[in-house]
């Protein structure tokens, strides 16, 4: 026991104190780079390892500039990153949804780097609403008499439920009580709201009969929810919206209608039946709810429209404020709104461009990245394949878009071996691994991004 505490005590008395290592020169570039707070910290916890043994003082000394640069530098690294999605999902919500256009994303760094009219009417002078700035976009794109935006569309319906059926029942078709991403559910989201959910039909067939017979003195609001994210096919019934409408108007109940990708113009073939937001306006829908970062191109936010009574009400509610978009959102979306009133979405929003991407404009770039890969890396093998991309997002689950993989193998790495090199590359990239292969889907992809991809997989095939 002596003998332990004496080279314990030797250890301890071989290691310079925090000061004496801080008033020497070889730290200072790294205290003036990196602050003293984070120099500070990081020392400590350098000098605490040492103290527990195991390494050699001397040595441990002598490369301890070089080990705190390389703490520090982790450190300062942003956790936020942008990736390379090869995955061939256009709407992937584990990577941020929808990338914004290059006009967007401008118009945030313009708007956030200073002072704005966010709530100012240039005009008088006075106090303005920050809704004037994108919302006029909504209102003429769809001919709605009101719109709103807020923070997401699970905002969104909630808001819509609470300012109009708070303490009341809400009717749901039992087939349309669906859990959405990250465990959304539409029961719990409407007990949050303070109404009461009242279940119509079964989960396979709905009929108007159903709601008249769950409709009563407390029913507040009709909800109609899109299954986004599943299909029941078979035995399956339920009521056209006109025929919706009819029940609610004809009940004098509000009936809000929550389509969650929120398609607003043409989309390929594959995606014909993805409801439009205008179809359920000019249907008589009062309350449309749709996300802002999904078909739309936008970015994230919760997007109202419909007459203009209900969407005063959820304005003044009072969670309205909470719920509301900052600065850089309303620019954005901006944007994105003007890029579709003047049809050009398909050529300037990033999300409808991957949609519309053809097969023969996909194969052309699988195989010139293909081809200068194999250049690099003769020991990796790269084949060309049909495929199919997906839509993301919990839109159009079983549609399927045709595309053109790059398959890639490698002698002596594993597929999950190489995608982990490519998710831990600069920049990462994202793939498929299936069949035994990692597996690049060439949709998702922009042009700009085909030469980081190369030397991305290159050093990962290294």
């Amino acid at each position: 026991m002596g003998s332990t505490r004496r080279e314990g005590g030797d250890r301890r008395r071989r290691l310079p104190s925090v000061d004496e290592l801080l008033k020497g020169p070889l730290l200072r570039p790294l205290e003036e780079q990196h602050g003293r707070g984070p120099l500070l910290r990081h020392l400590r916890a350098r000098l605490d390892e040492l103290r527990g043994g195991g390494e050699d003082v001397a040595t441990a000394l002598a490369a301890l500039p070089g080990e705190l640069e390389r703490r520090l530098h982790r450190a300062d690294a942003p956790s936020l990153v942008r990736v390379i999605n090869a995955t061939g999902v256009v709407v992937h919500t584990n990577l941020g949804r929808a990338p914004l256009s290059p006009a967007a994303a401008a118009r945030v760094a313009e708007i956030a780097g200073g002072y704005s009219n966010l709530e100012l009417d240039l005009a008088s002078g006075r106090r303005g609403g920050r809704e004037a700035h994108a919302e006029h976009r909504l209102r003429a794109l769809l001919g709605a008499e009101a719109a709103l935006v807020v923070n997401n569309n699970a905002a969104a319906v909630l808001l819509a439920v609470n300012t109009l059926a708070q303490g009341r029942e809400v009717l749901v078709s039992r087939g349309e009580l669906v859990e959405i991403g990250g465990s959304f559910r539409i029961p719990e989201m409407l007990g949050r709201s303070g109404a009461t959910l009242r279940e119509v039909g079964t989960t396979n067939r709905t009929r108007i009969a159903d709601y008249e017979a769950a409709r009563g003195p407390a029913s507040a609001l009709v909800l109609k929810v899109h299954p986004s994210n599943f299909e029941i096919v078979g035995y399956t019934e339920a009521p056209a919206r006109a025929e919706l409408v009819a029940f609610a108007h004809g009940a004098a109940l509000p009936l809000v209608e929550d389509l969650g990708s929120g398609r607003l113009g043409g989309l390929p073939p594959a995606l014909a039946g993805e409801p439009a937001v205008a179809d359920s306006l000019a249907a008589g829908v009062d309350v449309v709810t749709f996300s802002g970062d999904k078909l739309l191109g936008g970015p994230q936010a919760g997007l109202v429209v419909g007459r203009a009574a209900p969407l005063a009400a959820m304005r003044t509610n009072p969670l309205y404020r909470a719920l509301r978009v900052d600065k850089m959102t309303v620019a954005a979306l901006d944007v994105v709104l003007l890029e579709h009133q003047r049809g050009r979405a398909e050529q300037e929003v990033p999300v409808a461009r991957m949609l519309a991407r053809g097969v023969p404009g996909i194969r052309a770039a699988a195989e010139a990245v293909a081809a200068a890969v194999r250049e690099r890396c003769p020991q990796a093998t790269l084949e060309l394949e049909a495929g199919a991309s997906a839509v993301g997002g919990g839109a159009a689950p079983t549609a399927e878009l045709a595309t053109v993989l790059v398959a890639v193998t490698h002698p002596r790495l594993s597929p999950d071996a190489l995608a982990a090199a490519l998710r831990g590359g600069t920049p990462p990239v994202l793939a498929r691994v299936a069949g035994g292969r990692v597996v690049l889907d060439l949709r998702t992809v922009a042009p700009e991004e085909e030469a980081p991809l190369v030397a991305a997989l290159c050093a990962a095939l290294a």
